[in-house]
Protein backbone atom coordinates (compact mmCIF):
# COMPACT_ATOMS: atom_id res chain seq x y z
CA UNK A 1 0.00 0.00 0.00
CA UNK A 2 1.30 3.28 -1.15
CA UNK A 3 1.60 6.51 0.87
CA UNK A 4 0.35 9.89 -0.46
CA UNK A 5 3.51 11.74 -1.23
CA UNK A 6 5.71 9.05 -1.09
CA UNK A 7 5.60 8.32 -4.21
CA UNK A 8 8.85 8.24 -6.83
CA UNK A 9 11.07 11.56 -7.95
CA UNK A 10 11.35 14.32 -5.87
CA UNK A 11 8.49 15.22 -3.44
CA UNK A 12 9.09 12.20 -1.59
CA UNK A 13 12.44 13.26 -0.32
CA UNK A 14 11.14 16.65 0.54
CA UNK A 15 8.25 14.17 2.77
CA UNK A 16 10.48 12.29 4.10
CA UNK A 17 12.51 15.01 5.59
CA UNK A 18 8.90 16.81 7.24
CA UNK A 19 8.98 13.68 8.61
CA UNK A 20 12.15 13.48 9.80
CA UNK A 21 11.81 16.92 11.48
CA UNK A 22 8.38 15.96 13.70
CA UNK A 23 10.56 13.26 14.33
CA UNK A 24 13.05 14.97 15.86
CA UNK A 25 10.62 17.36 17.54
CA UNK A 26 8.80 14.13 19.39
CA UNK A 27 12.35 13.09 20.64
CA UNK A 28 12.80 16.43 22.07
CA UNK A 29 9.61 16.87 23.50
CA UNK A 30 9.77 13.28 25.23
CA UNK A 31 13.31 14.14 26.62
CA UNK A 32 11.51 17.38 28.12
CA UNK A 33 8.65 15.21 29.45
CA UNK A 34 11.27 12.38 30.47
CA UNK A 35 13.23 15.23 32.46
CA UNK A 36 9.53 16.79 34.18
CA UNK A 37 8.45 12.94 35.16
CA UNK A 38 11.81 12.16 36.87
CA UNK A 39 11.58 15.79 38.90
CA UNK A 40 8.37 15.04 39.94
CA UNK A 41 9.26 11.40 40.79
CA UNK A 42 11.72 12.98 43.07
CA UNK A 43 9.84 15.31 44.18
CA UNK A 44 7.12 12.61 46.00
CA UNK A 45 10.03 10.37 47.08
CA UNK A 46 10.80 13.50 49.18
CA UNK A 47 7.40 14.24 50.10
CA UNK A 48 7.21 10.57 51.14
CA UNK A 49 10.09 10.56 53.31
CA UNK A 50 9.47 14.03 54.68
CA UNK A 51 5.76 12.23 55.61
CA UNK A 52 7.45 9.09 57.09
CA UNK A 53 9.95 11.41 59.68
CA UNK A 54 6.97 13.48 60.63
CA UNK A 55 4.48 10.95 61.50
CA UNK A 56 7.59 9.06 63.61
CA UNK A 57 7.71 12.50 65.32
CA UNK A 58 4.06 13.00 66.01
CA UNK A 59 4.47 8.92 67.22
CA UNK A 60 6.95 10.56 69.65
CA UNK A 61 5.31 13.60 70.75
CA UNK A 62 1.93 11.19 71.37
CA UNK A 63 3.94 9.29 73.67
CA UNK A 64 5.77 11.73 75.57
CA UNK A 65 1.93 13.73 76.25
CA UNK A 66 1.09 10.41 77.20
CA UNK A 67 3.65 10.36 80.17
CA UNK A 68 2.81 14.15 80.93
CA UNK A 69 -0.82 13.59 81.26
CA UNK A 70 0.25 10.52 83.50
CA UNK A 71 2.04 12.68 85.78
CA UNK A 72 -0.22 15.88 85.54
CA UNK A 73 -3.03 13.28 86.78
CA UNK A 74 -1.00 11.99 89.86
CA UNK A 75 -0.57 15.87 90.89
CA UNK A 76 -4.37 16.54 90.62
CA UNK A 77 -4.92 14.06 92.75
CA UNK A 78 -2.75 14.97 95.00
CA UNK A 79 -4.14 18.78 95.02
CA UNK A 80 -7.93 17.19 95.22
CA UNK A 81 -6.36 15.29 98.26
CA UNK A 82 -4.82 18.32 100.13
CA UNK A 83 -8.23 20.32 99.14
CA UNK A 84 -10.37 17.99 101.17
CA UNK A 85 -8.24 18.39 103.98
CA UNK A 86 -8.12 21.70 106.28
CA UNK A 87 -5.32 22.62 105.01
CA UNK A 88 -6.62 25.52 102.84
CA UNK A 89 -3.78 27.56 103.47
CA UNK A 90 -1.24 25.66 102.18
CA UNK A 91 -3.35 24.89 99.29
CA UNK A 92 -3.18 28.98 97.99
CA UNK A 93 0.35 29.10 99.20
CA UNK A 94 0.91 26.21 96.46
CA UNK A 95 -1.26 27.65 94.09
CA UNK A 96 0.58 31.14 94.48
CA UNK A 97 3.82 29.35 93.90
CA UNK A 98 2.28 27.31 90.56
CA UNK A 99 1.55 30.62 89.29
CA UNK A 100 4.43 32.60 89.90
CA UNK A 101 6.66 29.54 88.17
CA UNK A 102 4.34 30.05 85.25
CA UNK A 103 4.45 34.05 85.36
CA UNK A 104 8.69 33.28 85.44
CA UNK A 105 8.81 30.54 82.49
CA UNK A 106 6.36 33.00 80.24
CA UNK A 107 9.02 36.35 81.34
CA UNK A 108 11.99 34.00 80.38
CA UNK A 109 10.03 32.63 77.15
CA UNK A 110 8.88 36.52 76.24
CA UNK A 111 12.77 37.48 76.72
CA UNK A 112 14.07 35.10 74.30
Amino acid sequence: MRRAGLGEGGSGNYVASGYSVYEEENEHLQEGLRAKVNALKSLSIDIGTEVKYQNKMLDDMDSDFDSTGGLLGATIGRVKQLSRGSQTKLLCYMLLFCFFVFFVLYWFIKLR
